[in-house]
């Protein structure tokens, strides 16, 4: 059977920005599980080998939406890279749940589309890479339209990616601070109310609040190698709920041995494992 795909399809995240999906499925009309991909930081829905993880999961009997966050840095004529910087310096980690809720409210409004493509509406799982992972957390706490999340290489604690005391205050005097993008080499601003944000919303954006409360199968996916976020951070997540399935895939890095650009028809085998982790745990709760 042929994949099937809708790319660059528009809606409308935080604050009314619009930003744009990928809808990736195998046969219209069977009806297939759904699964929503959000990426991390400094990530985009196209980047690296996360095409061929959505068609991996489509192979595998899923319907999959993955899209951009609506202030990762992209636009709609140019989804990928970051040529909206000003608009990435407005981002923060309300405005990702915010745009988790809106796409929540998108598939509803197209219910009837999607369910002639395929897609089952009440069986809707979310997995999310590194910041996104935890932005799925919080999100499957927080929505009942999420049945199950899956995390890969997921921060355990938002306040941890601050940067120390001295920077903070420097950071809050000037309004603004460059991290680096080490591929592209753009100095990427963030502006002071990405704290502000954070700590006005502290009682939602507490990881290990949702995780401790969440009632929904969870699994838990971590490179034993990853020098972004240690496999520590997987621990934690286990930790805090001792119901959830944990999998450290060992030789494997932050994002799972992908990078950027992708040019391999193949996965790497350590990506390969949590696709095939991903699948059987859907398939079974």
């Amino acid at each position: 059977m042929k994949l099937q795909q809708n790319t660059n399809v528009c809606f409308k995240g935080a604050n009314d920005r619009s930003t744009l999906l990928d809808e990736i499925y195998l046969e219209k009309g069977v009806k297939r599980p759904l699964l929503i991909f959000a990426h991390g930081f400094k990530g985009f829905k196209d980047w690296g080998h996360f095409p061929l993880v959505a068609e991996e999961f489509a192979k595998g009997g899923y319907y999959v939406i993955k899209f951009n966050f609506s202030h990762n840095g992209g636009t709609i004529d140019n989804p990928i890279d970051f040529p909206d910087l000003e608009a990435f310096s407005r981002n923060s980690y309300w405005k990702e749940l915010q745009d988790i809720q809106q796409l929540l409210v998108w598939i509803k409004e197209n219910d009837v589309q999607l369910a002639d493509a395929g897609a089952d509406t009440e069986n809707i799982s979310l997995l999310g890479h590194s910041r996104g992972g935890a932005i799925s957390l919080i999100a499957a706490y927080q929505f009942l339209e999420i049945k199950r999340v899956i995390t890969w290489a997921s921060i355990a604690n938002f306040k941890e990616r601050l940067p120390n005391q001295e920077a903070l205050k420097k950071w809050k005097e000037e309004g603004i601070r460059y991290i680096e993008n080490g591929r592209t080499k753009q100095q990427m601003p963030m502006n002071y109310q990405f704290v502000e944000e954070l700590e006005k919303h502290s009682e939602v954006l507490n990881i290990e609040k949702a995780v401790k409360l969440l009632e929904k199968p969870q699994l838990i996916i971590h490179g034993a190698d990853d020098p972004t976020v240690n496999a520590e951070a997987a621990l934690r997540l286990k930790r805090w709920n001792p119901q959830a399935e944990l999998k450290i895939i060992q030789g494997a890095q932050h994002t799972l041995n992908g990078k950027h650009p992708w040019d391999e028809k193949t996965l790497p085998s350590e990506t390969m494992i949590a696709v095939k982790k991903t699948i059987g745990f859907i398939k079974y709760t």
